[in-house]
């Protein structure tokens, strides 16, 4: 398959260009972008000298839209998979292999690269803990599929996935509420364990504010998906 990595990045100066250099050597058969969401200091600039291409916005759209934004480079360029790999150095470029081998053998529409599927070292603070945990149970029945890891950013979609989610991605708090519109869309969801690591530098955009807030608004999200008519696939 045509592939495509997606980084999206906001103030990730310090660690960006280790971390494209660390996906160009792990896997270099594969294209990589980076979306530099309207950084504050010069992620662009160390991803570009770093060998990435790069997307600037020209304002801050926050995660789900400098995403939909890699989606619809994606479509543009005529890939048929892309990935989404963090830009603080989370996740593992050498697991590539497991959330794309799913996809190649047309076992799903998205795999899904799960720190919680099976018991690994990762170790996330007690209220994130607790808030993954309420997202998963809502998901789980808004879904009907179990999904151990709805917050996880490290996914594989194929082309019919990502082009359906290049017009209708979430764009606010896009995790638990995507999964749900992509299984009303009748895609598959796939999990496979992986292994994640701490962030290499900066800090999380989740405040002590906004992981009050947060719970509340995901789940309000997820109640709007689920009472609406999800926009009809152009594949079927």
């Amino acid at each position: 398959m045509k592939t495509l990595i997606i980084i999206p990045a906001y103030g990730e100066a310090p660690v960006i260009g280790e971390v494209i250099q660390e996906v160009m050597k792990a896997r270099p058969d594969v294209d990589l972008v980076v979306i530099d969401d309207c950084s504050p200091d010069d992620t662009g600039a160390k991803a570009l000298a770093a060998g990435a291409r790069v997307i600037r916005l020209p304002v801050n759209l926050g995660i789900g839209g400098a995403v939909q934004t890699g989606f619809k480079y994606a479509v543009r360029e005529g890939y048929d998979a892309v990935v989404q790999v963090d830009g603080d150095g989370q996740h593992d470029p050498h697991e590539l292999a497991k959330v794309l081998d799913p996809l190649e053998k047309g076992e799903a529409d998205m795999v899904i690269g799960s720190r919680f599927l099976e018991k690994t070292d990762y170790k996330a603070p007690f209220a994130r803990r607790v808030g993954m945990i309420l997202f998963s149970t809502v998901a789980r029945l808004a879904m009907k599929q179990t999904v151990a890891d709805t917050t996880s950013g490290f996914r594989s979609l194929n082309r019919p996935l990502f082009s359906y989610l290049a017009e209708h991605y979430p764009v606010d708090f896009p995790d638990a509420e995507t999964l749900v519109l992509v299984r009303r869309a009748k895609f598959r969801i796939k999990e496979v364990s992986v292994d994640m690591r701490p962030r290499k530098s900066g800090k999380s955009s989740t405040t002590t504010l906004k992981s009050i807030y947060y719970p509340f608004k995901q789940l309000l999200s997820i109640l709007v998906v689920m009472l609406r008519t999800p926009p009809p696939r152009m594949d079927t």
